[in-house]
């Protein structure tokens, strides 16, 4: 097996984690996923390669890939219900009052089933600019963003019902 870099080695773990339900942590049946997702991937993977500076964009392009991925296998299941929120679609889109709206949104729409994965993705980004200074204000907002979205899906959803919440 080749020696993969840190970058490689994080979306593999990334990728064993969000398919652990497939994989059953299988490292190399991760690999296969992730090497599915970085071949429909391989035009902006080749200007990564040229730009190392759009690594953010393949990143995102990834994690974009892999939660369509996810989607697309938990609307097989029809016992499963599945929702994503992508918290960097607009600038306002992670400020508390638009991310209760969405975390709402999909709240109500996984409450008539027993087991569901509401799935949040670039929230740090949105909140922790990359190109800009993590202050501790910036910190701390995206700390209680977390919280208040963990607080809010633990007081929506019936006991009964089995929910993964999933921050990517």
């Amino acid at each position: 097996m080749p020696v993969l870099s840190r970058d490689e080695l994080r979306r593999l773990h990334f990728i064993n984690a969000l398919f652990a339900h497939v994989t059953g942590h299988d490292l190399y049946l991760a690999q296969q996923i992730q090497s599915a997702i970085a071949f429909s991937l391989v035009e902006l993977e080749q200007q990564t390669t040229a730009n190392p500076d759009s690594a953010a964009k393949y990143d995102a392009a990834f994690s974009e890939a892999a939660a369509k991925l996810l989607g697309k296998f938990f609307s097989e299941l029809p016992s499963h219900g599945f929702y994503h929120w992508n918290a960097s679609n607009s600038l306002e889109a992670a400020t508390p009052l638009f991310a209760r709206s969405e975390i709402m949104t999909g709240l109500k729409q996984l409450a008539r089933f027993r087991e569901s994965t509401l799935l949040v993705t670039n929230l740090r980004p949105a909140l922790l600019p990359p190109e800009r200074r993590a202050t501790a204000k910036r910190v701390q907002n995206y700390e209680d963003t977390l919280a208040f979205i963990r607080d809010l899906a633990a007081a929506r959803t019936a006991p009964s019902a089995d929910l993964q919440l999933l921050f990517l």
